[in-house]
């Protein structure tokens, strides 16, 4: 059982570098949200990345493509478009549920698959804790790796690691731009925030762990 939770681990830290996914990608999309300019980037199997917004929309370009260098601008496929319009959605403050959305997992870790698939199982307006994916994996000390793997995560934020704090609720990191600030704005727009101010004090409230 050690060892089992060894290799998990070991698993969950191998993180995907940028431009890891460029074999992947085939087209790529630029759209306006309530919150600026996202990024969408897709192939044959999927959505390969999703970018939230940088400072700009040339900013938001730059830093999709690092991640799939092969994907060229193109109009997105009714599926995509789809995803998009959720996305949109959900940022404007509608408790869009994305987990339909297809991903293309190809060459991440099967355990960060696993963290993934866990974090979408969280609906608009809850939270979980690193340590309750952990518990779900089957090892409550895994609660390091899973954020690092959500650190990385390429889907933000059809896989919603903003939904996923550290332990008493605290908010843990995020490594789109606006760091912590976009997390708790986050949340706020998905109702998770019942002070409707920008504090770390009402979020464990709604926090499941």
């Amino acid at each position: 059982m050690a060892n089992s939770g060894v290799s998990v681990q070991r698993d969950l830290r191998q993180m995907p570098i940028e431009g890891s996914l460029a074999m992947s990608a085939v087209g790529y999309s630029i759209f306006d949200t309530a919150l600026g300019c996202c990024g969408i980037a897709w192939g044959e199997h999927g959505v390969v990345a999703v970018q939230l917004p940088e400072a700009d929309a040339a900013r938001t370009r730059a830093r999709l493509l690092r991640r799939v260098r092969a994907a060229q601008p193109a109009r997105p496929p009714a599926e995509v478009q789809q995803a998009i319009d959720g996305i949109r959605s959900l940022l404007s403050g509608e408790p869009v549920d994305l987990s339909a959305v297809r991903l293309d997992m190809h060459g991440l870790p099967p355990s960060h698959r696993r963290v993934y698939d866990i974090a979408r199982t969280i609906a608009p307006g809850a939270t979980l804790t690193y340590g309750g994916i952990a518990d779900r994996l089957g090892d409550r000390s895994l609660a390091r790796a899973v954020g690092q793997a959500l650190g990385r995560n390429p889907f933000a934020p059809v896989v919603p690691c903003h939904r996923v704090l550290a332990a008493g609720g605290r908010p843990g990191g995020f490594s789109a731009h606006g760091g912590l600030q976009t997390k708790l704005r986050l949340l706020m727009i998905e109702g998770a925030n019942p002070s409707g101010e920008p504090d770390l004090f009402s979020v464990p409230s709604r926090t499941a762990d």
